[in-house]
């Protein structure tokens, strides 16, 4: 299996330059910087790899559209990406997908389609059968992958000292090319993944040597609803090849590490995007200066009330 280079994460980065923003790092304590990918204009990571894989797509397929299934920001990602370059698009999403993240993916102009938490891809597979168009995956694809590497790039250059990368983990495509991008540049630096107790099957997979499976609904249960895929083959091979470690964090730890960003950084973060400040707040973790990649913001205006309390 290839696995993507620091070059692939390179040319991703020139051809996404003018569709994402550089995010900055902004200190969270003495010892912790987040970077609040949450600012993007679809308020989340995801447009990187989007906007990679779909500018990669050949001209003469363009007119047949894209389709993608997501959780969520990856459907904003598409949508967004889908429009900006004028192609087509058509989502899936499972149907405890917050609403919030449902009605902005369908504002870019993307048809939406809603079925049952397993049904995502089968429902994907047939959209894409039925209109011959091309499939961009969440997390399962080198473009994709490519793209997201691109966070690992700006840390490097913007913090040469970092000692530590803390990375959300769902279906892994974040870390793949965070930690491909990372351990290139500085192989010192130690890549860990970060994931709730109650979807910590990335975790397991980790301690066991080998993927290890958990049910759709089991990894349903968390606040953190962009982390409920599990790692693929493809993304599985990055993480085993390059990432240090892997810890879990609680559903109150991570309602409080929403609840701390947003009073120390006055960054909003969704449940997702806070499990890395969560880790760094709860877990004993190496000395040096440390990066958590806050992934997103798309948060529920009623959940992020209750949080602030």
């Amino acid at each position: 299996m290839r696995l993507v280079t620091l070059e692939d994460v390179r040319t991703a980065a020139a051809a996404i330059a003018r569709h994402v923003v550089h995010t900055p790092l902004l200190p969270f304590d003495s010892g912790l910087w987040i970077k609040p990918e949450c600012l993007q204009p679809i308020g989340a990571f995801k447009q990187r790899g989007a906007v990679n894989a779909l500018s990669r797509i050949p001209s003469e397929n363009r007119a047949r559209g894209v389709v993608a299934y997501s959780s969520g920001n990856h459907a904003q990602a598409v949508a967004y990406a889908a429009k900006t370059l004028g192609m087509p698009a058509a989502i899936v999403v499972p149907e405890n997908t917050p609403q919030l993240k449902i009605d902005a993916t369908r504002a870019h102009g993307a048809e939406v389609f809603v079925v049952g938490i397993t049904e995502r891809e089968s429902r994907a597979a047939e959209l894409v059968e039925e209109r011959g168009a091309t499939l961009i995956p969440p997390f399962d694809h080198p473009d994709v992958i490519a793209g997201q590497g691109t966070v690992g790039l700006e840390i490097v250059n913007d913090l040469p000292d970092v000692a530590t990368v803390l990375v959300p983990v769902s279906g892994g495509g974040l870390i793949a090319g965070v930690a491909t991008a990372v351990k290139a540049l500085r192989p010192d630096v130690r890549v860990i993944g970060v994931e709730p107790e109650l979807a910590g099957d990335a975790s397991a997979s980790f301690a066991a040597g080998e993927r290890v499976h958990w049910d759709a609904h089991d990894r349903a249960r968390t606040i953190a609803d962009g982390l409920r895929a599990e790692p693929s083959e493809l993304t599985w091979a990055h993480i085993s090849e390059y990432v240090d470690d892997f810890v879990t964090v609680s559903e109150d730890e991570i309602r409080d590490a929403v609840n701390q960003i947003a009073r120390r950084t006055r960054v909003v973060s969704e449940p997702s995007g806070a499990v890395p400040v969560a880790a760094y707040l709860n877990r004993k973790l190496p000395a040096g200066p440390a990066v958590a990649v806050v992934s997103g913001g798309n948060i529920e205006p009623r959940l992020l009330a209750s949080i602030l309390g």
